[in-house]
């Protein structure tokens, strides 16, 4: 694996200060990835819809100062210092450092807030760090001459993934693929990917409702699971068939196969839950509402023939997915039937959507 690609080689030129906003989507696997090495390196590849509504909006504000020898920043979360979120972003800062020296000379304030609630089955550690991915690329643009757009997504995605692995399929849109695959063009562990395979229509501007059964902090951090997985008896069977997976569900987004999409969307889910099942320490994420909107959904789509299906992250809230022609009878659906499973009646309406803007 090259990582020296993304070390500053150029003459950096420091400028005073800047200030850069950028919103990043989250995003919702499709073919699950769980279990990693260090550093960040996933055990099997995956694929995800990128979002669109659910985004982290981030700017940080770079003042020139005298290099330090620590990172020097602040950390504003929805109006309200945060130094509680400043560990994990200083372990970010520690990662990156040899690819992003530039940051030892600048004093940064960050602001961040979320369309969705934080820690709760969302991944807003992808829609988070990839924005700070993209605040630093913006500044290094600046500060380096000659970078490419090319280079600085896929860069962008690299130091993202040293944050969070998710992150880095959060950089573009609709449909990423992270992990080294031998059957995906350009996949590698270090970044994430654009499927570059046409894909059937079907599957343009897919749906996703996100059903909030439970706005709290999650049971599990991805951090601890994923950790899981290195004694646990199934995982060298679960990373081999992840990847027949991706396999396969690159045919069905060629093919349009939507039946075969459906069955292979929810099997991920469910298997990414078996292995918390199945782990020592064992855990239990999903909630009895959970169960209930599963059951529901799988009635309504044998009584009305409907492409409905569901999707899990590593907690309770149900990812409601339907192709777009759907989308009435679907939202009536969870309006009347699903929407009071959830806490407050609360549901996040969302769709796929193209990556990181720039505000």
């Amino acid at each position: 694996m090259n990582t020296d690609q993304f070390l500053v080689k150029s003459a950096v030129n420091y400028i005073n200060s800047s200030s850069y906003t950028w919103q990043t989507p989250s995003n919702i696997a499709l073919v699950k990835y769980w279990g990693k090495s260090n550093p960040q390196i996933p055990k099997n590849a995956s694929i995800s819809f990128t979002l669109n509504n659910c985004h982290t909006i981030t700017t940080i504000d770079f003042t020139k100062k005298e290099k330090s020898e620590s990172v020097d920043f602040d950390l504003f979360f929805e109006g309200k210092q945060k130094d509680e979120f400043k560990p994990k972003i200083a372990e970010f800062f520690n990662r990156i450092q040899d690819y992003c020296p530039y940051i030892f000379h600048y004093k940064m304030t960050i602001n961040s807030e979320n369309s969705f609630p934080h820690s709760s089955g969302i991944a807003s550690s992808a829609s988070g760090l990839s924005a700070v991915a993209m605040c630093l690329m913006s500044l290094e643009k600046e500060l380096v001459s000659g970078l490419t757009s090319e280079y600085i997504i896929k860069k962008a995605s690299f130091l993202a993934r040293l944050g969070s692995g998710s992150a880095s399929r959060s950089i573009e849109g609709p449909l990423v693929v992270w992990g080294k695959h031998p059957e995906i063009d350009g996949s590698s562990d270090l970044f994430g990917v654009k499927f570059s395979e046409k894909v059937h229509p079907i599957f343009s501007n897919y749906q996703d409702v996100i059903l909030l059964v439970d706005k709290g902090e999650k049971q599990v951090s991805s951090t601890v699971g994923h950790n899981l997985m290195h004694k646990h008896p199934f995982a060298e069977n679960r990373f081999q068939r992840a990847n027949e997976n991706l396999t396969k569900m690159s045919k069905i987004l060629q093919n349009g196969d939507i039946k075969s999409f459906i069955n292979l969307v929810e099997s991920e889910a469910l298997t990414l839950h078996a292995m918390m099942l199945t782990s020592n320490p064992y855990f239990i994420l999903m909630k009895p509402n959970t169960l209930e909107i599963i059951n529901k959904i799988w009635q309504f789509r044998e009584t009305t023939n409907s492409n409905i299906c569901f999707t899990l992250d590593a907690g309770a809230n149900v990812h409601v997915l339907f192709p777009e022609n759907e989308k009435n009878d679907v939202l009536n659906f969870i309006e009347n039937e699903l929407s009071k499973f959830c806490q407050k009646n609360h549901y996040i309406c969302d769709y796929t959507g193209l990556g990181a803007q720039k505000i």
